[in-house]
């Protein structure tokens, strides 16, 4: 199971906000935290908040409750409340590691790209995680599926959403299409199959009449 955060934003970007707005979390940056299976890729599990303690605590409590008590494997990237949330709500049924992305330090201004990776680091935090299954991949390609299927959240867009509400929304869309409609190319089935959810391919009218 992999995790990783993408960012958004909410009515303006959050160095954009007024004094009178600093502390108004319904505007600003607005992080999305996904779980993806390795194996069916099934999204399991997604939250939409501040990059913070709180919103990750609420991210692993949802995981712990769309899964079973059989053991797994979590890699995340080395956001540190992970290390305080995924100990207290998942000890008894997931080994724990993280992938650690070392930056080139650069002087140069990168609007919009990040530093070049250096190398990365796979650090064990719980349990006995096998190193040959520490990698993030999976769910990073999942955001670029996110940023490329969802208008509001490609770059330089003026489709972002001006309202808090409207972005959930829009992920709980995104999110029962990718699972239950979309054809994953990798296992020539939507994840909902791979994982023995349902037998079929969801029609767009199935999955509104099921919502």
């Amino acid at each position: 199971m992999k995790f990783v955060e993408i960012w958004g934003y909410v009515f303006k970007k959050e160095g954009h906000k007024t004094p009178m707005e600093a502390h108004n979390d319904s505007i600003g940056d607005a992080y999305c935290f996904v779980a993806i299976e390795r194996d069916s890729k099934l999204a399991l599990n997604f939250a939409l908040g501040r990059r913070s303690q709180a919103t990750t605590d609420a991210f692993i409590e949802g995981l712990r409750a769309a899964t079973s008590g059989q053991r797994f494997q979590i890699t995340t990237d080395g956001f540190q409340p992970y290390k305080t949330a995924i100990p207290d709500t998942l000890a008894d049924r997931c080994d724990f590691a993280q992938l650690i992305k070392v930056y080139v330090e650069s002087k140069e201004e990168h609007r919009y790209s990040p530093p070049d990776v250096t190398h990365t680091e796979r650090v064990p935090v719980m349990g006995k995680p096998d190193s040959a299954k520490i990698c993030t991949s999976h769910v990073e390609r999942q955001n670029l599926t996110i940023r490329m299927q969802m208008r509001r959240l490609t770059r330089l867009t003026n489709g972002f959403s001006k309202k808090w509400e409207n972005l959930w929304a829009a992920y709980c869309l995104h999110f029962a299409w990718y699972n239950f409609v979309r054809r994953h190319q990798t296992i020539r089935m939507t994840p909902a199959m791979a994982a023995g959810i349902t037998d079929h391919m969801w029609t767009m009218r199935e999955l509104l009449e099921a919502a």
